[in-house]
């Protein structure tokens, strides 16, 4: 039974040598047996005579391929978007923060949304967390100085208040 089992499923092909010996370097390449190499191709024919849409194997890996570099290409992209934003964040905080850094300054002082928006969400938040939050690195002394004044000033018109576990919005 096991024997008329195999043979139902056994074609026989008769390549010339050299061409044998092509199909199985073919083979090898791509890790496949032989056998699983010659189906694939027969089938692909196959499928190509039903669908014209059908794409083969190797038309798909150099589709594959393709959209793999796209995909490098436009990581890249977004890496250096992304290094300019920051840049022009930072820009951008300093052109707001300036005011409060200039102690001779007159005029109307704009203050940081970002700071008030967190601050009127009724935390109390400790100076660490009020940076952290707003992106600011420890390291920025002028951006730290101007967030400090800006808290400075909140609480001399009394819209913010300083606790021993942090500044909080005054109701």
């Amino acid at each position: 039974m096991v024997k008329d089992e195999i043979k139902n499923r056994v074609i026989y092909v008769y390549p010339k040598l050299p061409q044998a010996e092509k199909w199985k370097d073919s083979a090898e390449k791509q890790g496949m047996t032989l056998s699983r190499f010659v189906m694939e191709h027969v089938e692909n024919s196959m499928r190509q005579e039903e669908d014209d849409s059908y794409q083969s194997r190797a038309a798909l890996s150099k589709r594959i391929r393709e959209l793999e570099e796209d995909l490098t290409e436009a990581r890249k992209e977004a890496r250096m978007m992304r290094i300019v934003a920051d840049k022009l964040e930072k820009e951008n905080r300093n052109l707001r923060t300036a005011p409060f850094l200039d102690e001779g300054f007159q005029g109307v002082r704009q203050y940081e949304k970002e700071l008030v928006e967190l601050l009127m969400q009724g935390r109390r938040l400790k100076d660490d967390e009020i940076l952290s939050e707003l992106g600011i690195d420890r390291s920025d002394t002028e951006s730290v100085k101007a967030v400090s004044n800006q808290l400075i000033s909140l609480e001399a018109y009394g819209l913010v208040k300083t606790t021993a576990h942090g500044w909080m919005w005054s109701k």
